[in-house]
């Protein structure tokens, strides 16, 4: 069992009804600097590819926004979809990255398209094979992001990655599947469970496996888990299931193939749906993290010593911008966020 020492955003620039899109991307900024202020550690922002409900399509571009206007708060990515690039470039956009905000910055990676297979292609003619090489790219990013040496006889032994700096960002890998988990454990790096992705399905057993079979690196002797899960707070559990239902009726669009723009609570909650849909309905408000401040953060504590973690991340989506920011607050206040 392990105890919760650390608690984070995940933002992922979700499309309102009602609302321009490019709006999303500023809100994000806006956010983050909401974040830091309430004492968040991390402020992570996702990648998503034509996709009509989550508009963050750039999340390299949003976190040298973010560094920018922030501080203190770490900043990252959770995560860059690796197998649409080639390493050496990201390897170099994270160099950049943390000569602006040195010491701050956070390199997720996952494997996963983040999108549709005829767009994954669309981002790179090689879509089918690039998956495949995953943990070379990730071992190829760690010495590049490091300057340090590549494998042995390895073909750009002799290519660097500028800017040099005395700090590198931290390379963190991501995923909702063992996979993931085992990538992490051979390279001895953090690993974060995408538990909303999956409603936890398959999370104990990835955080068990990447445990189990660490393998310590000089950066992370001890391995380092955590989990991200959909939270909203607000000051009364009607309030926050009232705001809930924006997010459960996306979830049932998102599961006929629907994706479109996230609806407002009254809109969502005139849909006429099936009685298994009202079902599923039902079993979403029964399941996610949505209560009081000190109802959700009580919840999200129990996850954290049942899983073993000691970070936690938390994604919310709400159609009202003021209701996601106050979500923030309630869980900073209810944590007694200090920094």
């Amino acid at each position: 069992m392990s105890s919760l020492t650390r608690l984070s955003v995940l933002d992922q620039s979700i499309a309102v009804a009602g609302r321009p899109q490019d709006q999303s991307i500023r809100n994000t900024v806006a956010l983050a600097q909401h974040c830091e202020s309430l004492r968040y550690e991390r402020f992570w922002v996702s990648e998503h590819h034509n996709h009509p409900t989550i508009v963050g399509t750039a999340p390299e571009i949003v976190i040298a926004a973010i560094a920018a206007t922030t501080r203190r708060i770490r900043v990252g990515s959770a995560g860059i979809m690796l197998p649409h690039y080639a390493p050496f470039k990201v390897a170099e956009v994270f160099r950049v990255l943390d000569a602006l905000a040195p010491g701050r910055i956070d390199m997720g990676l996952g494997r996963a398209p983040g999108s549709d297979g005829r767009t994954a292609f669309a981002l790179n003619p090689a879509a089918n094979e690039r998956p495949e090489h995953f943990p070379s790219d990730v071992r190829d990013l760690i010495a590049w992001v490091h300057n340090e040496p590549l494998v042995e006889r390895h073909p750009f032994a002799a290519v660097k990655a500028f800017p040099q700096g005395a700090t590198a960002p931290e390379v963190w890998i991501l995923g909702s599947s063992d996979y993931g988990a085992q990538v992490a454990a051979l390279f001895g790096l953090p690993y974060c469970y995408a538990w909303f992705f999956s409603d936890g399905a398959g999370g104990q057993r990835a955080i068990d496996l990447y445990k189990r079979t660490y393998r310590p690196s000089v950066r992370h002797p001890e391995p380092r888990s955590g989990l991200c899960v959909w939270a909203l707070a607000a000051e009364t559990m009607d309030q926050a299931q009232y705001h809930f239902t924006s997010r459960a009726l996306s979830r049932i669009n998102r599961d006929k193939g629907i994706l479109v723009p996230l609806e407002a609570p009254d809109v969502a909650a005139a849909q006429s749906l099936s009685v298994h849909e009202q079902a599923r309905m039902e079993q979403f408000r029964k399941d996610s993290f949505v209560g009081t401040g000190p109802e959700v953060a009580g919840r999200i504590r129990d996850l954290a010593a049942q899983v073993g973690v000691e970070e936690m991340a938390v994604v919310t989506w709400t159609h009202d911008e003021e209701v996601r920011r106050e979500s923030y607050t309630q869980l900073a206040r209810a944590f007694d966020l200090k920094g």
